[in-house]
């Protein structure tokens, strides 16, 4: 037999390796992407069978690899104590070494340069709020297929003064009933922008109503979820999730920082949303979300908070000729009702954005939000009334890999009597393996 080549074994365990993605069906990244273009992609024309061998393997090599693996299947008992073998095959032991050496990591670096008139109230976890350097995040972002049926991912945030866990989750890949079921440390899928990180974000700060309602940190907590994919003629998902209702900056409108302990489900955080897509032609498409929350306040065990939202997800992208511009108008409102000890109070607020990507490296975005205020509102005692902000920026990517931002605000607080001014200068960085965003 002629002698076993190494040299080929790199690419043949590649291609052997590498399947095809085990994506959920629902996944919101995936099937809006693929309807973005129009209608559902058709079934694909036969086509002549391709070779099983990865290019440059010849049969030969086959030969030899299955070989080479044939003589090392009969391992060798195992002495008292030892941890017990992989089952399955040398090819999944292979398979598992090679998966746990390549995780997909990336980090993410955020900063910023800012200018006040006078003392902001910033109420995101992640903008600037001082003149001078401010460091925004520091983000290492850890991913991987665990097996075929889970994968893995985290967000650890590195700031000035510590590390948080910011999302540490298992998804669920291969759930029946186009189901799939979520895990750990998350972001919950409350409206369109809670779900996502700064650094996909069109603008350098968090809107004011995610502050105000959910926490600096955006609403996350540990528990579980579990989405379905509805067999619609569009994209339809339904997501249920029950989180802990606890933390000031993660829950600020149900436990918060008074947590009164978990003695039944009703003292967790509920929230469901529904997800729609429709494309409305070659160039446009839409998305529309309707969310729900309600759970415990620290004001007492009986009382509760309810949250309902809306958003609408407006894109604009010519596919018919060579360009690369890109329209999209976001809103989103939510109102909020709480119990509080003699007192019902009721509040809402939003924003609706528009970005305008007018060259290949360049993009334009513009913001407005408005929050109401209410007196007595134990959690907010100083802001008693409509709160407005202007926001606009021009963006400079210079790759994928880096971004540029000058971004200017106007931020009225109806109970002071002179607005709040602000400039900011921002600069990302992004190096290792980063997946591709939602739509």
């Amino acid at each position: 037999m002629p002698p076993f080549r190494p040299v080929l074994l790199a690419p043949f365990l590649a291609a052997l390796l590498a399947g095809p993605a085990a994506a959920h069906p629902g996944d919101p990244g995936a099937e809006p992407a693929r309807l973005a273009a129009g209608s559902p992609s058709p079934r694909p024309s036969p086509s002549p069978r391709p070779s099983p061998l990865p290019a440059g393997v010849s049969a030969e090599d086959l030969a030899d690899l299955e070989r080479l693996l044939g003589e090392g299947a009969a391992a060798p008992a195992q002495p008292p104590g030892a941890a017990p073998a992989p089952t399955g095959g040398p090819l999944v032991a292979v398979s598992r070494t090679f998966q746990n050496m390549n995780p997909d990591i990336s980090i993410i670096l955020d900063g910023a340069v800012a200018a006040f008139s006078r003392s902001p109230d910033q109420r995101g976890g992640h903008d600037p709020r001082a003149n001078g350097f401010n460091l925004q995040q520091l983000e290492l972002a850890i991913g991987a297929p665990v097996d075929p049926f889970w994968r893995f991912d985290s967000n650890l945030v590195y700031a000035q003064f510590g590390v948080e866990i910011e999302e540490a989750y298992a998804t669920s890949l291969q759930a029946p009933f186009d189901l799939q079921a979520r895990a750990g440390q998350f972001l919950t899928r409350f409206g369109r922008l809670n779900g996502t990180h700064p650094h996909t974000w069109e603008f350098v700060d968090q809107p004011l109503a995610n502050g105000k309602f959910f926490g600096g940190e955006g609403n996350r907590g540990l528990g579980a979820e579990l989405s379905w994919l509805a067999p619609t003629p569009w994209y339809m998902e339904l997501v249920g999730s029950a989180t802990d209702a606890a933390g000031g900056a993660t829950a600020r409108s149900f436990f918060g920082s008074q947590s009164l302990g978990v003695r039944s489900p009703l003292d967790t955080q509920l929230t469901t949303a529904l997800r729609q897509f429709f494309p409305l032609g070659s160039d446009w498409s839409l998305a529309w979300g309707l969310s729900g929350a309600t759970g415990p306040n620290g004001s007492g065990r009986t009382n509760r908070t309810d949250l309902l939202g809306t958003d609408v997800y407006v894109k604009w992208r010519p596919l018919t000729g060579a360009t690369f511009y890109t329209v999209t108008w976001t809103t989103e409102a939510m109102a909020r009702r709480r119990q509080v000890p003699g007192a019902l109070l009721v509040d809402h607020g939003g924003y609706t954005s528009l970005f305008w990507r007018f060259a290949q490296q360049w993009g334009a975005a513009l913001r407005y939000e408005l929050v109401t205020g209410l007196a007595g509102d134990p959690l907010d005692p100083e802001w008693t009334g409509d709160r407005g902000r202007w926001s606009a920026n021009v963006t400079f990517w210079p790759t994928e890999f880096s971004r540029f931002r000058l971004q200017a605000s106007v931020d009225r607080p109806s109970w002071q009597p002179e607005p709040v001014y602000a400039t900011f200068f921002t600069v990302e960085t992004v190096t290792g393996a980063h997946g591709a965003h939602k739509f």
